[in-house]
């Protein structure tokens, strides 16, 4: 898979939900909570504002966390990946 993202996009891929909770109990696929963490696959150039490129703040291998129902789903080689503006994201894991 080869996909650049362009301006202050990132391509990022949903990391799987748990299976079962903590105390082992295991969870029903309908029970299961859409995952909000992702992994940054691709990182675009930065965004062109006053004529200067604006840093980008995430980068390939970073672990974000993402607004539900943002940014757009897309299917590339058969993985579902979601294209997002950098400034729609919430947070860095570390």
């Amino acid at each position: 898979m080869n996909i650049k993202p362009l301006g202050e996009r990132v391509v990022i891929k949903k990391l799987e939900a748990k299976e079962k909770t903590e105390s082992g109990i295991l969870l029903p696929s309908q029970a299961k909570e859409k995952p909000q963490i992702a992994e940054v696959l691709a990182v675009g150039p930065g965004l062109l504002e006053d004529g200067k490129v604006v840093k980008m703040e995430v980068k390939i291998g970073d672990k974000v966390i993402f607004p539900n129902y943002s940014g757009t789903e897309v299917k590339i080689d058969g993985v579902e990946l979601i294209i997002i503006e950098q400034s729609k994201l919430l947070a860095i894991v570390d």
